[in-house]
């Protein structure tokens, strides 16, 4: 099992990002919540991971956090919940968000979120109840990395672009074409990096 990277960000485009370790390019998926922190291209970071294997696929995913790690964890165990939407539900809502709407049982919240629909908002509250307690226990710090300036640096060159890769993230996350582009141009001023678009577009949907 691949519990944790450290390397060189070669690339960016959310939700996937490909990192240089020791001269092995690993591709892995993450939650918008890890790519508002990670470093400019270029910068290092450690990553902690999750190794899901399948017939036809090995896909790797980073976190930031070991408490958005817990939860990713928890979440593809729950019944007709995937890693595309564990993905989706943790970049439209951090830890804490997720567990306040369990608590209170806020079926609404849960279904901005893209793909998920009454009923699997109601078996997202019934079977994450009981493990919420040990979940937000979990470490909520983030591990060593390079933050700074340079991590709120363009994901690409041009204004254009990064609308493209905004709209193409939510789509990746599992909103339908039109709505990603809607979404992703009711926010955009032309100043924005392709992050803060995709920020401000789930912000618009679920502002809670």
């Amino acid at each position: 099992m691949i519990g944790r990277l450290q390397g060189r960000i070669l690339a960016k485009h959310p939700p996937q990002l490909l990192l240089d370790v020791n001269g092995v390019g690993y591709e892995l998926e993450a939650p918008m919540s890890t790519f508002y922190e990670l470093p400019a291209v270029g910068e290092t970071a450690t990553l902690l991971t999750h190794l899901a294997v399948r017939e036809d696929a090995w896909t790797l995913y980073g976190f930031m956090r070991e408490r958005d790690r817990a939860l990713f964890r928890a979440l593809i165990r729950v019944t007709g919940v995937g890693a595309r939407m564990a993905l989706a539900i943790l970049s439209g809502m951090d830890a804490a968000r997720f567990a306040q709407c369990v608590e209170q049982e806020d079926t609404t919240a849960l279904m901005r979120l893209p793909g998920i629909g009454k009923k699997t908002a109601e078996r997202l509250i019934i079977e994450m109840r009981d493990r919420l307690g040990t979940l937000m226990m979990a470490p909520g710090a983030a591990l060593p990395s390079v933050i700074g300036q340079a991590a709120s640096m363009p994901v690409t060159g041009t204004a254009d672009q990064a609308l493209a890769d905004a709209i193409g993230a939510l789509i990746a996350l599992g909103y339908k074409p039109p709505d990603a582009n809607r979404m992703a141009r009711a926010v955009d001023d032309g100043s924005k990096t392709a992050e803060d678009i995709i920020r401000a577009a789930l912000r618009s949907v679920n502002p809670g």
